[in-house]
């Protein structure tokens, strides 16, 4: 099952920088039709315009009349609509990447559009006084939508090519689809229907979208980026360095059983289809787990029959097919077992898999951990009101993400992925602060307004945002962030901190035991405990691992250290762990940014199985 919370929060977070991008350009439009309407190098746009005007050619002129045309209104919709219906039926592709593709396609040129009309409403901006060769249409000159509209389309066209194609192929497509925003740009300039920066500012409008829409649709794969939080296994034990908070694994044990025993394999039936559970099985035989016994899950039992099958014979490994909602399921009821558990990336988020840097092909994941070894994770233990003792292996919230959550429409759900909780974000952005008590390993009670609230073992979301950049499942502590964006500029501050922060590094200082520190205007704020006690004034709607639950007035959150085995893959021992150093701050130190990091005593450390 995927993480909804984290991948739904971080779509609707990115959906702010759309209104951002269109304040950009409307701003500089306005500074290009006022202050800077004299000066160099808008002081020669009506030169080239002229000079271009007066050097018309009839082979010239018919071929930017097709590109004009190209990139008018009728054009755009008509193409984008054949190649997102192409999109759909393509043969080959998932159907969660097919919906995904059309979705980012589509997305992109009405974004655009809606971007462009908004900034002309605030910009006005006459046509080059020049012989016009189209009809003007009654919207300002600045920026173009032509070219803009091109850029989305055949630049989002590009990116998929991109990703589909290779070698000199994919230059010669990726190079011609390239192309014809440029020809666009420069035919409309040709036939005097917009200055030179009406176009430039329309690419970069194009450009600015294409790079939202993919950054929220396509989320790069685990490796690509060094994700924090990582508990790599290490077989030395002088492993770290100065700059690293490097967490050392007192045992390392191959993770395909060396003796007999049974292999339970826990199936999502939705999430792991025929074929994949048929690889996964002849990969398990491949290493020596013939006897196979397997279980699927239900909504009444989200780890199917696995405490029943680990009970009644001796079981040497655990498979699990699905997505966290699935492993949150099954740590349940392994914790403190000691039987290794191998995780089968087959849901839409795998958000513990991509914070383990598992690959994000079930096949190559389950090779790599089956040939590595087994590293002992921490799990958060969680309950509350009308809330039973259960675990969680990422994230737990409460707030804006878990009532994002809880109203997703199931369809499209099931034909999006988490794409579809941006429209369920879309509606709670607006949703009152809630009034909240966060209590920290017994000390007293910090009263806090905020929009949502994440407890979480692990930090970083999709494509390695570190939503909570200290996070780390070995590290015997949890994390917690409250976010409480003051306006649409507290929501923009936010997005902006969140999305502009390496995944290789805290935004300053790392927190040690009892600290707080406020990020983007204190619209974030993070604190690091073993136990956190949560009220609320009224219910709120609560999360597990992206698995909505009951509203409830309460949360405590204890983390239960080394208590999963996990297979993982074998890394480089001289691979990082985390980049962010064990930085102690003064009371009231100040971390780079102007974010204030303040001292509370610390917080117990010791940890019953020697992990540190």
């Amino acid at each position: 099952m995927s993480n909804a919370h984290s991948a739904g929060v971080r779509s609707g977070l990115l959906l702010l920088l759309l209104p951002l991008q269109a304040a950009s350009v409307a701003g500089l439009g306005l500074l290009v039709t006022g202050p800077l309407a004299g000066r160099w190098p808008l002081l020669v746009e009506d030169g080239v315009n002229r000079a271009l005007a007066d050097r018309r050619e009839t082979l010239v002129t018919a071929v930017s009349a097709g590109m004009s045309r190209l990139a008018a209104t009728e054009s755009i919709v008509t193409l984008t609509l054949v190649a997102v219906l192409a999109l759909l039926l393509a043969p080959g592709v998932p159907q969660v990447r097919r919906w995904r593709n059309a979705a980012f396609l589509a997305g992109s040129v009405a974004a655009q559009s809606a971007v462009f009309l908004l900034v002309t409403v605030v910009v006005g901006r006459a046509r080059p006084d020049v012989p016009h060769l189209d009809a003007a249409p009654p919207t300002s000159s600045f920026p173009s939508g032509h070219v803009g509209a091109a850029t989305a389309l055949f630049g989002g066209l590009a990116v998929l090519a991109a990703g589909r194609l290779s070698g000199a192929r994919r230059a010669l497509v990726v190079g011609l689809l390239l192309l014809v925003p440029t020809a666009v740009a420069v035919s409309r300039v040709y036939r005097g229907m917009h200055h030179p920066s009406d176009v430039v500012v329309g690419l970069l409008n194009g450009g600015c979208t294409l790079l939202v829409m993919a950054y929220a649709l396509f989320w790069s794969t685990p490796g690509t980026r060094a994700s924090t939080g990582l508990p790599a296994p290490r077989t030395r034990p002088d492993d770290t360095g100065a700059a690293h908070t490097a967490t050392r694994i007192p045992t390392a044990a191959p993770a395909a059983p060396a003796g007999p025993g049974r292999t339970v394999v826990v199936r999502h039936p939705h999430g792991c289809d025929d074929g994949t559970a048929a690889r996964v099985r002849a990969l398990l035989r491949g290493h020596g787990c013939t006897d196979q016994v397997w279980t699927s899950t239900t909504a009444e039992e989200p780890a199917g029959a696995l405490a029943a099958r680990v009970a009644e014979a001796d079981t040497a490994l655990v498979v699990v097919c699905g997505g966290d909602g699935t492993v949150r399921a099954c740590a349940d009821v392994l914790s403190g077992g000691g039987i290794p558990l191998a995780i089968v990336p087959c849901g839409t988020g795998n958000l513990l898999a991509r914070n383990l840097r598992l690959p994000a092909d079930p096949d190559t994941a389950l090779r790599e951990a089956l040939a590595g070894t087994t590293v002992g994770i921490d799990l958060g233990r969680i309950h509350g009101d009308g809330l039973a003792p259960t675990r969680f292996t990422v994230m737990a919230g409460a707030g804006f993400d878990a009532a994002m959550v809880r109203d997703a429409s199931a369809r499209l759900k099931r034909r999006l992925g988490w794409a579809a909780y941006v429209l369920s974000a879309l509606r709670h952005l607006g949703d009152p602060r809630m009034r909240l008590s966060v209590r920290l390993d017994g000390g007293a009670p910090l009263e806090r307004r905020a929009r949502m609230v994440v407890v979480g073992n692990v930090g970083s979301l999709q494509g390695g945002l570190p939503l909570l950049p200290d996070a780390r499942p070995d590290s015997g502590r949890l994390e917690v962030v409250l976010l409480d964006p003051r306006g649409v500029a507290g929501w923009l501050a936010a997005a902006r901190h969140l999305l502009t922060r390496p995944a290789t590094r805290a935004s300053g200082p790392r927190l040690t035991g009892g600290q707080e520190r406020r990020a983007a205007r204190g619209a974030l704020e993070y604190f690091s405990a073993e136990r956190i006690d949560l009220r609320f004034a009224r219910p709120q709607p609560r999360e597990l691992d992206g698995d909505a639950f009951a509203a409830g007035t309460r949360l405590t959150a204890e983390v239960e250290p080394g208590a999963l085995r996990v297979c993982l893959p074998v890394r480089g021992p001289a691979e990082p762990v985390a980049a962010a150093g064990p930085v102690r701050a003064a009371d009231g130190a100040e971390e780079p940014g102007g974010a204030r990091v303040t001292a509370r005593p610390p917080a117990r450390t010791g940890r019953p199985d020697g992990v540190r």
